[in-house]
Formats: C-alpha cells, structure tokens, sequence
C-alpha cells in the first residue's frame, strides 16, 4: 500500500458534470486542481454506467433560448459534432478530453474520498484535508488545498466537515412554499436504474430471473408507459426509495430496482400484449442513479418562491429553466402521476451565497447538494443547471484562491470580479451585460460589410391551417411599424392579431397586451397581408404576435429559419401522458409551445427598418439573446464574397488574444443520448471558416488568423506576437449552412486572459 500527499490550489471531490465543469472553469484560471472521483469514469449519472440524459433550462424545448453556454455548452456542441447518436461511451470519452485537455488538472478516478479533517467550532469550520483509497491501486491518498469543492451529490465531504445541511421535505411554513408539505418529514426523490434494448434480428426466448417482480400484481401496468421499443431514460419513472434513506438503503434500493427492471422485461417479452420477439435485453444498469440526499445550507436557501417569481439576485452567477419537477414518495408504484411540474415564465436565477457552506468557510458546493429547499431542488438538481453551477462555484473558488479570501468574502468584495470572469468564460448570467474593463473591444467603433436591416421570411415551404392561435416572436428595435404575412384564405373572412410584450426580456411568453388589428380577407392563396400593428417600446424588445385561430386561413411556414424569430402554437393537450407528466397546461411555457417547428417559423415581413442586427451588438456586452437576438447578422452571403465585422479604435493598441463566439442557436435543445435526435450535427448559423486580419501602418491587412472547419460557438485566440493595430476585422467565408454571417460577439485583450488550457 502507498500512502500519498497532494498538494494543489482546489481539491474537486465529485466527478458527475458540476465537480467536471468546476474544476475545468478553475483550471483555466491558473488554478492548480485535483479532481477526485470515485468511479471510473467522469459523468456522474449522465456517464454510461447510469445513461441518463443531460437536462437543463430548455426543459426539452419548452424554454426558449434557454440552452447554456460556458463549459456545459462546450459539452453539448462537442458532443453534438462527436457524437449525434448519442453513445453512453463516446459521451464518456467527451467529458474525458475536455478534462485531460487541461493542464491544470491531475484527475483521481476510483478515489473515493473517505475521511476529512476540520477544525474550528461548530459556527466556523476549515477544511485542512480530504482523504481517499483509489480502488485497485492500493494508494492512499490525502488531499490538501486552500479551496474544497464538494461536488458528490450526496454531500459526503461537507458532513464530515461539520457543514450545516437539511435532509428530508421542510414544512410550508418554513418559506412559505405552495409545494411543500404541512409538516415536515424525511421523504427524498427517489433512485432509478435504466436498462437498454435492441433488436437481435432473430428470435430470443426470456427465462425471467426468480426475484422478477410480477408487475400485473402492482399498478406499474396501468399508471405508467410500458413500450417494447422503448429504453434509458424513457423508463425514467423506474423510481423507488424515496421513503427510505437513498443512501444508506442504496442496497435494498437497487436490488428492488432490479426486480422491477426484470419483471418489465417479463412483461414485454412474454405477456403476448407485444412485438417483441427478437428484441432483447443489451443492458442494465447497475448503480441507482440518485436523485436526493442532503442539501447544504448557505447563506442564502432558494426557494419555490424564488423559481416562480424568476426573482433576481444581486450575486447571480448561473441559470436554470427545468421545471419544479417533484416526483411521489412510492416512485413507480404511486398511483399518482410519475411528476408533478409548475414551471416559471422562463429562466431563473441562482445566486452565489447558494454555492458556499454557511458555517465551512473553505467549502463551496455544487449540483443536487447546493443551498435549496426540497422543493426549490426539484428544478435545480438537473444536470444541466448542476453544471453551470458548477462553473459558478468552480470560478469563485479559483478567486478566494488566488485572492486569499473566503467565499462570503468574495461575494461581499468581489462579486463584480466573479461575474465578470464568468461572462468572459462564456458563461451566462440572464440580463448580466458584460463591462470587463480589460476587453478593448468595448472601446471601439464596429461597422460591417452589410447588416440586415429588415426582416423577410419569403421561401414558403409547408402551409399551416390555422386551426388554433398561433404565435410569431420578433425583436422590435426601435419600433415596429406594420406587418406583413403570407397566407392563403379560402373564403372572405376577418383576421384577427394581437401584439403583446414579453414582460422580462428573458421570456418569450405573452404578457401585456401592447396593440391589436384586424385585416380583412378576401379568398385566394399566397397573397401577402398586410397588418398596421405600430408599436415603438421604451427600449428594445421582443413582440409576441399572437395570429388568432381562423378555420378559413392557413399560414405558410418558411423553409428558412432566422435568427431572433421563433414560432408558437397554442395548446391544452399534454404532450406526454399524465400517467408521467403532469404539467397543468394553464402555465404560458407549456400553453404556448414550440412544438418542434422553431425553425420552421411563418413566412413574414416588417415594414419598418429594425436596428436588432447591427454591427454594435456584437460589443455590447450581450453574448445570448435578451430581449433580442443580441448579434450582428448580414445580408444573405454573395458567392465567393466574405462578409465582414470590423473593429476600429481612436489610436493604436496592442492585441494579444481575441475571443469569438459565433451563433450556434441557443434555442435549439440538445442532448448527449438518445432523448431525439437533432438533424445537425453543427448548427447551421455556426460560422465554418473565417479569417482575422489588421491593417497595418502601411495601409495594408495582415492576417493573424485563419480557421477552417470550425464547429465551436466561442473560440479564444492567443496571438503568438501581439499587434499593434488600429483597425481589425474578422472576415467570414463560409457557414455550416445558414445563407447569413452571424457574429455574437467580439472580445479583444492586451494580455492572455486564461492560462490554464493545452
């Protein structure tokens, strides 16, 4: 046996998708990490011995614009390009080389953390060291650092330290919650195993084991989905333990987990009621994929109330937009609905005194065991949200560090620096506009080589009877002064249209009826409609237009989507069973939906010039839609003819690393398994190749850059010998497919901002 110190910056226990992102976030800030897992491969339940898939704010598109940026973004794309199918293992070997890719990280795999030693009272505690036995090795390893992240998801480390934490349901009275029980009581979410099937092109018998659950004799046959092509995390609902201790009973869970799995496959296989003689078993998982344990405390608990409202923090350093998704205590075997969803209006925050412990001043935490009632945790628990979490507490912790400072000291001198750092990563802080005081391009003037000045969908494709109200969403900037549509009208009839604003600039739901109009038709096809709807905001905004339902007019869809518009369909009907889902359908995200057509919008044209693409956007401080699509876009591209953003400063100044972030459609969902598949394997409006290019004191452009094949939504470029120029300019020679050159923004600075990546 061997027994070993290790010495770094931040120890990183917990290698699911927040301990990942958060020791990737501090890596590339010069941080020295050790990333601890105690599995042999990184994922946590999204890996491929637990295979569920990676939710987040999209919420399966029922949010708009919602998908995150920063590292879980770079996850999603990535995988995306490497891995459109959706293998477990392809997944695995993602997370690993964006870990392995940096060098500031020495990753720990089957090092299960153990023993931790604090000192201090119970009010004030410090972590000195965590300790950890690497299976098959032989190696026992203490980990000594300044900075300590548990990111185990049961919250091991932060109790042996001595952190303050809840377990259980609180009791309504303790927030005020609407979710939450009259008294108080230990009930968690419960533990799910997944299984996998295929066809085997031939016949195969099943001899189900003899612990498989009969399941005709439980309500498992009537209030849940049992499919034969169906597997993963379509048998999500496989849940039990939530009346008993998750983690203690995690035996007596999974083994009850599998008498279930069995007798599912007993069911499909041999009942007579399926088509399913050649299907057979693949694979089954064997670790419970635990939803719930303990919950730290922070300085600050997030609540229902807080997800509701989308209340806005001060300290606001990440995002969520899942729904308060609360499951019953008796999993599959409830009579009730497998879920319970309410959903905000759109995307909610998640302040940074939810990420450290209140009472452990060296310990931040993220994913299912930061600072949340139970209820509130119904929503932020997703991996997704645990991720972006992640990067929040990642980044702060590689501040105290570097600072000397503890977390509640960073939040109360130094929140403007973690906030800003976080947007300089890419990632997103809703309605948070960036002033980094050291990115140069926010002092320049930009211009392009064209802009698009009005918008006009005008390739019909399908048409869409309008049998029900549906929905155009467009930014108006600075004003929208008619409306044109394109549709068919098979007798004389009247249109009616309204115009509504959005409220927050982060929703995409009606809100405050702002105008209406009617139009009268008279009978023939593809004949453009004029509507007189004038609207001038305060600022600018997205106008949500609803187009009300109208059995003698169809709506033409375009075959072209377009950046900033987005389609809606109003609905009642549950687009799952409730047997699974239960989403109360009077909730604006899910009475307005995309149903999948978001880039299939109807074919329009304003009438007035709108200022929401212009060159400026791309320095504004803006790198994801709010309240617009917050991006430079041009005129459809010429042949052979770049488009171009060009960066022009009063003088001369030095130029050594360049950031971009190009447009990959962070409305589209996008999943690491199979969930659906998404047609692209790189968004359209991604830009392929570009150049990068300065003028130089004799007149003439130099280039410093040239990328082709590119796949990536931001991309940092450290200059081997800074410039210095007066006047840069990106130049844009092909996209993945999208007819316009779109840039999101520009960043420019004098010294290397991240000096942690390979």
């Amino acid at each position: 046996m061997k027994v070993e110190l290790v010495q770094s910056d931040i120890t990183v226990i917990g290698g699911g998708l927040a301990g990942v992102c958060a020791a990737i976030a501090a890596a590339r800030l010069g941080s020295r990490i050790a990333l601890v897992q105690n599995r042999p491969v990184l994922g946590g339940n999204s890996s491929s011995e637990v295979r569920v898939w990676v939710c987040g704010a999209t919420a399966h598109g029922i949010n708009r614009y919602a998908r995150e940026t920063g590292i879980m973004g770079e996850l999603f794309v990535e995988n995306q390009y490497r891995n459109p199918e959706g293998n477990p293992y392809l997944w695995d070997l993602v997370i690993l080389e964006a870990v392995r890719a940096e060098l500031n990280i020495s990753l720990y795999l089957n090092t299960d953390v153990h023993e931790v030693e604090a000192t201090g009272d119970g009010t004030e505690r410090t972590i000195t060291s965590v300790t950890g036995w690497m299976m098959g090795s032989e190696r026992k390893i203490k980990f000594e650092s300044s900075m300590y992240l548990d990111c185990t998801g049961d919250g091991l480390v932060g109790f042996l330290a001595g952190a303050k934490f809840a377990l259980g349901r609180e009791a309504r009275s303790e927030y005020g919650e609407e979710w939450a029980p009259e008294v108080a009581d230990q009930i968690t979410l419960g533990s799910t195993l997944l299984f996998y099937t295929k066809d085997a092109g031939a016949p195969v018998r099943y001899i189900p084991p003899s612990f498989a659950k009969d399941i005709t004799q439980t309500s498992i046959p009537i209030r849940r989905v049992i499919r034969s092509g169906d597997s993963g995390c379509h048998y999500w609902w496989i849940e039990w333990g939530g009346e008993h201790d998750t983690v203690h009973d995690n035996e007596l869970i999974r083994d009850e987990l599998w008498s279930v799995i069995y007798g599912i496959w007993d069911y499909i296989k041999n009942s007579g009621k399926f088509e399913a003689d050649q299907m057979t078993l693949e694979w089954i998982g064997s670790l419970p994929g635990k939803r719930e344990y303990r919950r730290f405390t922070g300085d600050y608990v997030l609540t229902q109330n807080d997800i509701i409202s989308q209340r806005e923090f001060p300290d606001a350093v990440a995002f969520g937009g899942w729904s308060i998704d609360l499951h019953p205590p008796q999993g599959m075997y409830a009579e009730a609905s497998g879920s319970k969803h309410m959903h905000a209006d759109g995307v909610y925050h998640v302040p940074f005194r939810s990420l450290y412990s209140a009472n452990v001043r060296n310990m931040l935490m993220a994913g299912r065991d930061i600072s949340a009632s139970h209820v509130a945790f119904g929503t932020t628990r997703v991996m997704a949200t645990c991720a972006v979490i992640g990067e929040a507490a990642g980044t702060g912790a590689a501040l105290c560090a570097a600072m000397g400072v503890t977390p509640r000291e960073l939040y109360a001198g130094h929140l403007a620096t973690l906030q800003q750092t976080l947007l300089r990563q890419d990632a997103s802080i809703i309605g948070v506009r960036s002033n980094d005081e050291l990115d140069l391009a926010r002092h320049a003037e930009a211009t392009a080589s064209s802009t698009l000045t009005g918008i006009a969908l005008e390739q019909p494709g399908e048409t869409y009877p309008l049998g029900t109200d549906a929905a155009l969403l467009l930014p108006v900037h600075p004003r929208l002064s008619g409306l044109e549509l394109l549709l068919d009208a098979s007798s004389d009839t009247e249109l009616a249209v309204e115009l509504w604003d959005t409220g927050r600039k982060e929703n995409y739901v009606p809100h405050t009826l702002q105008a209406t109009t009617t139009a009268n038709l008279t009978t023939g096809i593809a004949q453009w409609v004029k509507l007189p709807l004038e609207w001038c905001p305060d600022e600018p905004q997205n106008a949500f237009i609803i187009i009300r339902a109208n059995t003698a007019v169809s709506l033409y869809h375009s075959t072209e989507a377009h950046s900033g518009i987005l389609i809606f369909f109003r609905t009642e009907e549950n687009h799952v069973s409730k047997n699974l889902e239960d989403h109360a359908t009077d909730q604006p995200v899910v009475l307005w939906s995309m149903q999948g057509l978001a880039r299939k919008p109807f074919c329009c044209r304003t009438l007035s010039m709108t200022a929401a693409y212009s060159a400026a956007q791309t320095i504004n401080g803006y790198h994801r839609p709010f309240g617009g699509p917050q991006q430079w876009m041009s005129q459809p591209m010429q042949s052979a003819q770049p488009e171009w953003v060009q960066l022009t400063w009063d003088a001369p100044l030095t130029l050594a690393e360049l950031h971009l972030t190009f447009n990959d459609d962070v409305n589209e969902d996008l999943v690491n398994l199979h969930h659906h598949k998404t047609p692209f394997r790189v968004m359209p409006e991604v830009v392929r190749d570009y150049r990068v290019e300065w003028l130089n004191p004799s007149g003439e452009w130099t280039g410093i850059v040239s990328v082709t094949e590119n796949h990536k939504r931001k991309v940092i470029h450290s200059l081997d010998l800074p410039v210095h120029a007066q006047v840069l300019r990106i130049l844009i020679d092909a996209t993945h497919g999208s007819r316009y050159a779109e840039l999101i923004e520009i960043r420019a600075y004098a010294e290397p901002t991240m000096t942690g990546r390979s």
